[in-house]
């Protein structure tokens, strides 16, 4: 999807959400989605849940960083 697309979708899941007062499950792998939708996340890494909490936690949690950008980027943050 290109951008405003993506936008789109995302205003429309908040919308049927808060209409219906509704929890969602979203599978998601684009950053911004999940971070622009979701209220609770949790990260899995080869199945494995190594994250879970509000979106501000999740970004700053050493393993989903880890496991998403390398130990690399760990190491030179």
């Amino acid at each position: 999807m290109n951008p405003h697309e993506t936008q789109e979708l995302m205003d429309f899941i908040k919308q049927i959400r808060d209409r219906f007062d509704l929890t969602i499950l979203l599978i998601e792998h684009d950053m911004k989605v999940v971070m622009g939708i979701c209220e609770h996340i949790w990260v899995l890494d080869y199945g494995v849940t190594i994250a879970e909490g509000d979106p501000e936690k999740i970004q700053g949690d050493p393993k989903v960083i880890e496991a998403y950008l390398g130990e690399e980027y760990l190491q030179n943050a």
